[in-house]
């Protein structure tokens, strides 16, 4: 059974398709949802059978409550779910296992997965992340980052709330439950410069393969929400992910050096970018030289007013290329896909591809830079320039848009390749000039209003979309089943 038949089988109508708002009012909403934890259910070691689509289904099955648990928002699960994991890797190669997190607010820290394995979030389950620091493991740094984020020169990061390195064969998935960052903690420290190590990201799994997550909902993350990195054969997909428009760096979904990447069906309202794709940063993304590639992005809604639907960088230091993007939206939005490096970054942006962008309120539509100078030492090559090439837009609709396009390239390392046709942008007021470009060369067709003179009109084109399929999308969802007495 494909994907989205299983959806609406298993699912119904609550989860078959990802809300579209029409109005920006529809922010406020949402904000306010973020100020309240559904009252959950009495946790019970008793569940009724249920079905679910995964890309493997598991033998063993297990409940967080037959390790101790406790679901009452208070009580510490760090235990119980570390030894739930520990328990449920003897079963690795007897066709995996899978823990089911039954309703009830389950309070935790940092806790590691195991392979085939799958963690399951029954609807009114609400995993809710610790704030108590010593129960967040420290990490060495990422390779391809070198030194920690958030403004720390520290060698160590925190761990992520849901982490693993090494696996492969890993769902996380659920009926719509939820994963409460609780990142105002977080937040707070950070706006305060009060941080002495980098922030925790919700879910971050390294050097893995075979992943999936799905249908849940992700609120306030301490920093970035979704974050795969070193990591092939990835979908990410029925995610709601949620955190106030103010908050810093809670990107929804980042994958960091990965190859063979599928999101699909995913809403975003996000501090920072709805996606971002990385590859490392400066000497250190250059050492490690691991590219982000083969990754395509369809029906994603985006809303964030202070920066970009789909960012590529700026931690690009290793390479990205071959980014399909398609039929995207993005409300009340700083930027559609934008592109960010500098000199330094080395490396490339190259073969991306977009088509089908319905865009409302936003600052710019099209934005490319090459000054983003944000640098995590000194020890920086400047004759490491950054080659943006093979960048192909097409059929985009705009309205209520502040400039239509600010595409910067560097001096004497342009950027090349640049193509947009069939590209309608309603301004929001009269502007002089709608368009700013330097040091970039391409071409446009049928694109209003008409663009900078770097970017010459060539009549009857169609910019680039690849006909051929991913690797990625070839991969299969199955109906897994939960059977009371299988463990």
């Amino acid at each position: 059974m494909g994907w989205l038949a299983a959806k609406e089988t298993i699912f119904g109508s609550s989860k078959s398709t990802i809300p579209l708002w029409d109005e920006v009012i529809g922010v406020i909403s949402i904000l306010l949802i973020l100020g309240s934890v559904v009252e959950c259910g009495t946790p019970s070691s008793k569940l009724n059978d249920f079905d679910y689509p995964a890309i493997n289904c598991r033998k063993h099955s297990a409940i967080l409550t037959d390790f101790g648990g406790v679901g009452d928002g208070k009580t510490s699960n760090t235990k119980a779910f570390n030894s739930a994991i520990a328990n449920l890797s003897q079963y690795a190669k007897d066709g995996g296992a899978q823990l089911i997190v039954p309703p009830g607010k389950w309070l935790t820290g940092s806790f590691n997965l195991t392979s085939h394995f799958t963690l399951f979030l029954q609807k009114d389950a609400v995993i809710l992340a610790s704030q108590d620091e010593s129960e967040w493991p420290q990490l060495p740094v990422l390779p391809s980052y070198g030194k920690g984020r958030d403004g720390v020169i520290t060698d160590r990061w925190s761990s992520s709330l849901i982490f693993g390195t090494n696996l492969t064969n890993v769902v996380i998935t659920g009926n719509n439950g939820t994963i409460d960052g609780q990142g105002s903690y977080w937040w707070n420290k950070f706006n305060k410069h009060e941080l002495k190590i980098t922030r925790p990201n919700m879910i971050e799994l390294m050097y893995s393969n075979q992943i999936q997550l799905s249908n849940l909902t992700l609120v306030n993350s301490p920093a970035w929400f979704v974050h795969p990195i070193y990591s092939s054969d990835i979908v990410i997909n029925g995610l709601t992910i949620l955190a106030p428009i103010d908050s810093p760096n809670t990107d929804g979904i980042d994958p960091d050096s990965c190859t063979n990447v599928r999101i699909e069906d995913n809403y975003i309202v996000s501090g920072d970018d709805c996606i971002a794709i990385k590859s490392g940063i400066d000497e250190y993304g250059i050492k490690v030289g691991k590219p982000s590639q083969q990754i395509i992005i369809r029906r994603l809604t985006c809303i964030s007013p202070y920066s970009a639907m789909v960012a590529l960088g700026s931690e690009m230091s290793g390479g990205i290329q071959d980014v399909r993007i398609e039929d995207v939206r993005a409300i009340n939005t700083e930027s559609a896909v934008r592109i960010k490096t500098a000199v330094g970054r080395g490396a490339f942006v190259k073969d991306i591809f977009v088509k089908g962008m319905n865009l409302n309120t936003m600052k710019y539509v099209f934005w490319m830079t090459g000054a983003y100078k944000s640098h995590p030492d000194e020890g920086y090559d400047p004759r490491a320039l950054p080659k943006i090439s093979g960048i192909n837009y097409r059929d985009v609709t705009a309205k209520n848009v502040t400039y239509a396009a600010k595409l910067e390239g560097i001096s004497n390392d342009p950027f090349t390749g640049i193509c947009i046709s069939n590209a309608t942008i309603e301004m929001s007021a009269q502007k002089k000039l709608p368009w700013n470009c330097t040091d970039v060369a391409g071409v446009t067709s049928n694109v209003s209003p008409k663009p900078c003179e770097l970017l010459p009109e060539k009549e009857r084109l169609d910019c680039s979309f690849p006909s051929d399929k991913l690797p990625i999308e070839n991969m299969q969802f199955k109906t897994c089943t939960y059977q009371s007495s299988v463990f």
